[in-house]
């Protein structure tokens, strides 16, 4: 069959079935979202394989057919996706999980939040994704100079936040402790 037939025939197949396949689609799917995905994988399916599509009346019990083998690979890849988010949701709790408000994450949340937004990035970057100043550079599009300088301040001014969440701790001196080692 030359494409110009093929192309004719899916045509006059798709407007005779499309409101049909489309209920069934919508009947079954939990939103239209998913029906109209259902349905457009029908017809891909359908144009891929119109040499075997069946004339008249058949042809329609075939697409059936077919919307109903893509409805079950949908729902089959809807209950792995549910599944792999139920695992990745319990793993992230296990590890990301708030620590308990006696290790002094309160302090640091506190000091945190006096930090400008792109104070906070660069940490977060820098502890939480452990990120060396090259890839922060990359990230933020600057260079590895930059990045280095931008960090040492942004650490410079979280240590001076802190020191305001804890005002009942004493500022530790360097110069005494290097003279006691010199002696």
């Amino acid at each position: 069959m030359d494409e110009t037939n093929s192309r004719h025939r899916f045509e006059a197949m798709y407007r005779h079935t499309y409101e049909q396949i489309l209920g069934y689609a919508m009947r079954r799917c939990s939103s239209p979202e998913d029906a109209a995905d259902v349905v457009a994988e029908t017809y891909v399916i359908a144009w891929r394989r119109i040499g075997e599509l069946p004339r008249g009346e058949a042809g329609r019990l075939w697409l059936y057919g077919v919307a109903r083998r893509v409805l079950a690979n949908h729902r089959r890849g809807e209950r792995r996706r549910a599944t792999r988010h139920a695992e990745l949701t319990a793993e992230a709790e296990v590890l990301y999980a708030m620590p308990s408000p006696r290790t002094g994450a309160d302090e640091v949340d506190e000091a945190m939040n006096l930090l400008s937004d792109d104070d906070r990035e660069l940490l977060a970057l820098s502890v939480w994704e452990e990120l060396d100043p090259g890839e922060i550079a990359a990230v933020l599009g600057c260079s590895r100079n930059a990045a280095r300088i931008r960090l040492y301040r942004a650490r410079k001014r979280f240590a001076k936040a802190l020191e305001k969440t804890r005002p009942s701790m004493p500022r530790l001196e360097a110069r005494p402790l290097i003279e006691k080692e010199s002696r």
